[in-house]
Formats: structure tokens, C-alpha cells, sequence
């Protein structure tokens, strides 16, 4: 059956259709695109990665704050070990976050981040940092965690970025599902009768 001999009550289905999923696909890969538009351009405070340091420190500096929080429902305590440093640009930092765990259960958590302001995002690179991986910790358990990172001496050359004179860097842990192995290490609660 040619499309010129379909009714106009199946015409506007098929086209009806279509719309749908083609929306529907759009609105898919939108998502992972918008992501890796964010990780390539540092647009929204997102950092780059990389996985060595910067082959060119100037004399130049910039500070650095730590910032860190945890969603409502997370009940780790979560503090920059330093609230801030002054780095030159190109050289490698490395900073460290205290993550606490006051319950009396097993906890895992994953590490959001960003940058501020949003123009320095770009020019922000992550090389070894423990929000790249899940973290879990005991009951009672204190850990410092490290990020080892570089401001590339390019941000001299962004037409907005070059008056950025102080870069704050946040986390925000959330709390998330136990890997297997983990949950099998947490205390099994027995209910005792009278």
C-alpha cells in the first residue's frame, strides 16, 4: 500500500506515530549527549578528566575551596580535610575529604561534583579522585579520601574564564545501593523472643 492511498484518519495515526517515537529517541539520547557536552566543554560546572598531570606550570596562581555536603537522606558527616588552596596553574594538587559514617549499618555512596563558577569548569582537570568509584564504609568508619587535580594554563586564554581568580570545587554524596559483597559483610539484625 503507497502512502498517497491511505486514508487521512491513518495518514494522522502514522504520522501521529512516528512523531512519538522520534520525540521519544530524541528525548533518549539526550541525556548521555548532554552529559558528554558538559564533561567536553566544562558547561555547568563540570570538570574534565585527565590522566596526567599539565606538561606547563606557570608562576601564575589560583585558589581553590573545597566545598562538601551530602542529600538529606545521606547520614554521613562529609568535610574537606582544607577548605582551600592556592595552586599555580598547571601544577598538581592534591586534597583530601573526610567522609564519616555514625550509623551502626553498612553505607555506600557516590560523589556528585562541579565546579564554580561554571566558565573554570573546562579548565579543570580531575586526575585521580574517589568520585570516580562508589564508596562504602563500616559503621563507625572515618576515611580521608584524595583528588589529585590541575588547573590548565589555558583558562589565561578564555575570553571569560581568564578572570576567574578563585575556583570552588563541591561534592555532594548520596547515598546508594550496597554492592553485593558488601551487603553480605553487614550484620545480620536476629529478633530475639521472650
Amino acid at each position: 500500500m503507497r502512502w498517497r492511498e491511505l486514508d487521512g484518519k491513518t495518514k494522522t495515526v502514522a504520522q501521529t506515530v512516528g512523531t512519538v517515537v522520534l520525540m521519544g529517541g530524541l528525548a533518549w539520547a539526550s541525556v548521555p549527549f548532554y552529559d558528554w557536552f558538559c564533561r567536553t566543554t566544562g558547561f555547568g560546572g563540570a570538570t574534565l578528566v585527565g590522566s596526567t598531570g599539565s606538561d606547563v606550570i606557570l608562576e601564575q596562581t589560583i585558589k581553590v575551596r573545597f566545598d562538601a555536603s551530602v542529600n538529606h537522606d545521606m547520614p554521613w558527616q562529609f568535610t574537606p580535610v582544607e577548605r582551600e588552596m592556592t595552586v599555580r596553574l598547571g601544577e598538581t594538587g592534591l586534597a583530601f575529604y573526610e567522609a564519616y559514617n555514625p550509623t551502626d549499618r553498612v553505607i555506600a555512596g557516590t560523589a556528585s561534583y562541579n565546579v564554580a563558577p561554571y566558565q573554570a569548569g573546562g579548565f579543570f582537570t580531575k586526575i585521580d579522585c574517589f568520585c570516580f568509584q562508589q564508596q562504602v564504609l563500616a559503621p563507625g568508619e572515618r576515611v580521608q579520601m584524595p583528588v589529585t587535580f590541575y588547573v590548565d594554563p589555558a583558562i589565561l586564554q578564555d575570553r571569560d574564564a581568564k578572570y576567574v581568580h578563585t575556583i570552588t570545587l563541591s561534592y555532594t554524596f548520596f547515598e546508594t545501593d550496597l554492592p553485593e559483597e558488601a551487603a553480605s559483610l553487614t550484620p545480620e539484625k536476629t529478633l530475639t523472643t521472650n
